[in-house]
């Protein structure tokens, strides 16, 4: 293998993991976030777009 494919390849490789890491970063504090929503609405807190809450 040439030093440019294997330049070209540690950069794909390199990208492909940084993505991974990203996606794998947002599902998880979706997760934390969908969580402090639930705790918060078990508390009785509301949205503000949640017009069927209101009197």
């Amino acid at each position: 293998m040439s030093a440019h494919a294997l330049y070209v390849t540690a950069a794909y490789g390199i990208t492909a993991i940084a993505l991974a890491g990203l996606v794998g970063w947002i599902l998880l504090d979706q997760r934390a976030r969908n969580r402090e929503l639930a705790e918060l609405e078990a508390a009785g807190v509301r949205r503000r777009s949640d017009k069927a809450g209101r009197s």
